[in-house]
């Protein structure tokens, strides 16, 4: 039997802004380091590595005596790129992926295509609130918008019902690490890459 060779990637993004290292090995066991200066996406970020079962370092720094907003967003643009480049030529991949998860009064769920198609679909019909602590919730969208861009990926994000914000949040990340550790899984029935187009890069 062929070993599966380490899914592992590592990038940095300096700008006028933010300082974002971010490195990840898909086929880990949930180990993370995360320091945003962003409490609450440190909190999410680490949900995120623990429940799609990678490995995965997360630093930043940014100018968040502004806002969190260029913090936010920088980490969804490298975390895309860092999955984008350890998935490598995607070949024997399921592609696809879904999970529903549950946050006692909130539901989520996330589907993926690893298609090399970006695009967001965000279906959450709950009004959140507009912070979580001193975190503005509309910057969910805008992480979740760059990270589906730079991951070259189709995720659609649907929330039916929930009340709580914090929950609704906290469900939407962890469905996305499930709906990506799924989507990533090496099907050995797959031959080369799983289109008839014979390419997803």
């Amino acid at each position: 039997m062929t070993e599966q060779k380490t899914r592992f990637a590592k990038i940095e993004r300096n700008t006028n802004e933010t300082k974002i290292s971010v490195e990840l090995n898909l086929d880990g066991d949930g180990k993370a380091e995360v320091h945003t200066g962003v409490p609450f996406m440190d909190h999410m970020l680490d949900l995120f590595i623990k429940h799609g079962l990678f490995d995965g370092k997360i630093l930043a720094d940014g100018d968040t005596h502004i806002d969190d907003h260029h913090t936010t967003e920088d980490i969804g643009i490298v975390l895309g790129q860092v999955i984008r480049e350890a998935l490598g030529d995607k070949k024997s991949i399921k592609r696809y992926g879904n999970a529903f998860v549950p946050m006692d009064d909130a539901l989520a769920q996330v589907v993926i295509d690893c298609s090399n198609r970006p695009h967001l679909e965000y279906r959450v019909e709950p009004i959140l609130k507009e912070k979580v602590g001193t975190f503005d919730t509309e910057l969910v969208h805008e992480f979740l918008w760059k990270f589906a861009l730079e991951a070259r990926m189709n995720v659609h994000v649907i929330v039916p019902y929930g009340q709580n914000t914090h929950h609704i949040i906290e469900a939407i990340f962890k469905a996305l690490a499930r709906a990506i550790d799924d989507a990533v899984q090496i099907d050995p029935r797959v031959k080369g890459v799983p289109s008839t187009k014979g390419l997803l890069t």
